[in-house]
């Protein structure tokens, strides 16, 4: 199992940029006012415009306040490194309709990027969760992301409050050298589709001592990932830290190198989960670990699934050809909901291989009796303690949630 590296080269580079600092682009000389009718987009849209081209270290300033901010997007190349500091409250138009686009704020094409301060990004979502309609169709209604990272390299995001996106709260795609530290990330657990960070075709992206408490994945992890740390995050309500769904579209990309330590899962609808469509075209997910995990009244707490198809979606039931390996669950310990505390649900084409299984204590103290495992496709190697007993039933059947 490869170590975690929790202090990247990038985090010191963004450190050192930052006390470096000559320039400050506060909005408000840019005609930015407080109060809930002041739309500040093109005031911070000029402060970055000024920021970006300096030639010296800068920072776009938010202050305290609270403040109207339409769909906005911050693009790079910046001449050198750029921070944004959000000390205020920034609100999205309450109703989806008046925006256009997948995104609130996005930051694109960016190097050496800083998003911090003690501000929050309020998505007003909850217009928009009644007209989520993606749990009856394929072709649903696409709302807008909280903030998105697209093609960020050596980028830290710090200590800021996600607030009720209308869909995920944060998405990073075709990014590398990226982290999360103490990040809050809030929603109610019935708002759909609202997963907390959501990371695809990325590398080195690191989600350090961070709370999400959100109605989907808390984190979820998409096709073309490779080199994530999950530490030290809080999960709770939502459905859990996921890799996947993998498998539902052509030419995706492998899942590898992710490692997951010193996580607290609380009331989650699963907990630590990789999921696969049936009839998938073929792709990999390997070199997954998950070690020193807290659970506490949670379902699924250890889930591989294989044929996972919400909302029966599926057109055909044939086995998934996505190849799963090099896995393993370590010191998992704590209380699920459901009697199903260990599910390793492979493929019936494509059996999980190099799976291992190691200090479970898991316990379920529903009316249908103790916890148990279920197992199918898989041969995992086990050791040290097990409750419940470890595919103690090789003729056990998959789940799909």
């Amino acid at each position: 199992m490869g170590k975690i590296s929790i202090l990247p080269a990038a985090i010191a580079l963004l450190f050192f940029a930052s006390t470096a600092r000559s320039l400050v682009c506060d909005i408000t000389k840019y005609g930015a006012g407080g109060g809930t009718s002041s739309d500040i987009t093109q005031a911070l849209v000029s402060a970055w415009k000024e920021a970006c081209v300096a030639t010296e270290p800068s920072k776009v300033l938010v202050p305290a306040g609270t403040y109207v901010l339409r769909e906005v997007v911050l693009e790079g190349p910046c001449k050198s490194s750029i921070e944004v500091q959000v000390d205020g409250t920034l609100q999205a138009p309450a109703d989806p309709a008046q925006m256009k686009t997948d995104g609130w704020v996005a930051f694109r094409g960016v190097d050496l990027l800083t998003l911090s301060g003690s501000g929050t990004f309020d998505g007003q979502g909850k217009t928009a969760w009644t007209k989520n309609d993606c749990n009856l169709k394929t072709d649903c209604v696409t709302l807008p992301i909280n903030i998105r990272f697209d093609s960020v390299t050596n980028g830290m995001v710090k200590d800021i409050t996600s607030l009720d996106s209308k869909q995920f709260h944060v998405n990073v795609l075709n990014c590398k050298n990226l982290t999360f530290q103490h990040v809050t990330i809030t929603a109610p657990g019935d708002s759909p589709n609202t997963d907390g960070i959501h990371i695809g075709r990325s590398t080195g992206i690191n989600i350090i001592d961070t709370g999400i408490k959100t109605g989907d994945d808390c984190i979820s992890i998409g096709d073309g990932s490779e080199q994530m740390t999950i530490t030290g995050v809080t999960c709770g309500p939502g459905h859990g830290i996921s890799v996947g769904s993998l498998g539902k579209y052509p030419n995706e990309q492998p899942v590898t190198g992710l490692h997951v330590k010193n996580c607290t899962m609380t009331g989650t609808m699963n907990g630590l989960r990789i999921k696969t469509w049936p009839a998938s075209p073929a792709g990999t997910a390997s070199d997954m670990h998950f070690e020193d995990i807290t659970l506490d009244n949670v379902g699924n707490p250890v889930i591989i699934d294989q044929q996972y198809c919400p909302w029966n979606q599926c057109k055909s039931q044939a086995p998934s050809q996505i190849k799963i390996s090099n896995v393993s669950f370590s010191r998992i310990r704590g209380t699920s909901s459901t009697q199903a505390a260990v599910t390793l649900a492979c493929s019936s084409r494509l059996p999980c291989t190099e799976v291992e299984i190691s200090d479970i204590d898991i316990a379920y103290h529903g009316p249908e009796g103790p916890a148990t495992s279920v197992c199918s496709n898989v041969k995992p190697t086990i050791s040290g303690k097990q409750n419940p007993a470890i595919c103690a039933s090789a003729a056990a059947s998959p789940v799909s949630q």
